[in-house]
């Protein structure tokens, strides 16, 4: 008897550096390990991302853009009388961004939405017709799903507040840290000599980065990295706020960085900071953790469920406020000569193994096979 297929969509591989084509690339992978004698995986991917799969073991759809919806649409009415029973028993919309859903509209439909960032990213009242138009595309994607999957409670509960579900379940699958990178054998040129506070993300006014600058005016001789693009209208925003309250040399902002260097980072920063407003998950926690770097975040959307009682919340952002949560995690932190360790094993809670499993737990629940 043969294994029901199940389609992936690994199209983000296209991206490979990105976070959705990390995520691809670690999903595709710990997906061969677990579908074994349960499910045959069938990879949407990009021209040559077979490569990232060595071993084998997968079909593949090549993407097209005859593959998009936006033209399936058109023709799908066509082909209908043509249809028989379906050729595959899940199809997996593995991002709310995705553009590919299968041409037979029989065949189920499992819908991962990261976050709903867009809905909470400021002015909101200036981006009325962005959110409008974005709310529509996720609704008519939950209307074609039969199982929503999110990567935290919180999102999922974002999801109920702001998408009507219809009763569809929603499934909190919770994503995993990667093995890290080799680190850069010398100091990046960037950094200053001596101790410096680590903070990484793209330069989005959710991130909040600009918060910080008063707790580094608040410990005199503070350091801090601001890693990540910032070519973008807040990137500005925080360079133009550095150079007017004379920060210059106290807060560094080098732009993208290599992965050596990102690493580099983590490994040798006094604590990691994250003030961020909103995230559907939070890689760089764990990433900080993993590198057993204190970390100091919001208790704010998912963060408090991927730090859990190993991070260091910021309840408010006043400067002052921050210093005191600060100086008092760091006594804490260097107080315990076992805290290092129980970051790392923390960090190592989060596997793509355990992620698959979670996926696949849900593709089980749809296609009745354990």
């Amino acid at each position: 008897m043969s294994l029901p297929r199940v389609v992936i969509d690994l199209e983000k591989l296209r991206h490979i550096n990105c976070g959705l084509g990390r995520y691809s690339l670690h999903l595709g992978r710990e997906i061969l390990a677990v579908a074994a004698g349960r499910f045959q995986p069938v990879f949407l991917l990009p021209s040559g991302a077979e490569r990232y799969f060595p071993g084998g073991g997968f079909e593949t759809i090549t993407v097209s853009p005859w593959n998009k919806e936006a033209i399936r649409r058109l023709y799908r009415p066509l082909l209908k009388p043509l249809f028989s029973a379906p050729r595959v028993a899940l199809w997996h919309v593995t991002s709310q961004m995705s553009k590919y859903l299968p041409l037979d509209e029989s065949v189920p439909v499992v819908l991962t939405i990261h976050d709903l960032n867009f809905l909470h990213e400021s002015p909101a009242d200036a981006r009325t017709e962005e959110i409008d138009r974005k709310l529509a595309d996720m609704q008519r994607k939950v209307n074609r799903a039969a199982a929503i999957v999110a990567d935290s409670a919180y999102v999922a509960e974002d999801v109920a507040k702001h998408v009507d579900l219809g009763g569809r379940p929603v499934h909190v699958v919770p994503l995993a840290v990667s093995t890290p990178p080799v680190a850069s054998a010398e100091r990046p040129a960037f950094v200053p000599a001596g101790p410096f506070l680590l903070t990484i993300g793209n330069c989005l006014p959710h991130k909040n980065f600009h918060a910080l600058f008063g707790l580094v005016e608040q410990l005199p001789d503070a350091r801090l990295v601001i890693a990540g693009k910032k070519t973008t209208p807040y990137g500005e925003f925080l360079e133009r706020e550095v150079a007017q309250r004379g920060l210059a040399g106290k807060v560094i902002l080098p732009g993208e960085v290599s992965d050596g260097d990102r690493q580099w980072l983590y490994e040798h920063c006094e604590a990691f900071l994250f003030p961020s407003l909103t995230e559907g998950f939070g890689f760089p926690v764990l990433e900080a953790m993993q590198c057993g770097r204190p970390v100091f975040l919001s208790r704010r959307t998912s963060l408090p469920e991927i730090a859990g009682d190993m991070g260091f919340y910021f309840d408010g952002y006043e400067p002052a406020e921050l210093a005191a949560v600060y100086r008092e995690g760091m006594t804490r932190y260097q107080a315990d000569p076992a805290f290092a360790t129980r970051l790392k094993d923390h960090a190592a809670g989060f596997s793509w193994a355990a992620t698959a499993r979670g996926y696949c737990d849900v593709y089980a629940g749809l296609i009745g096979r354990d």
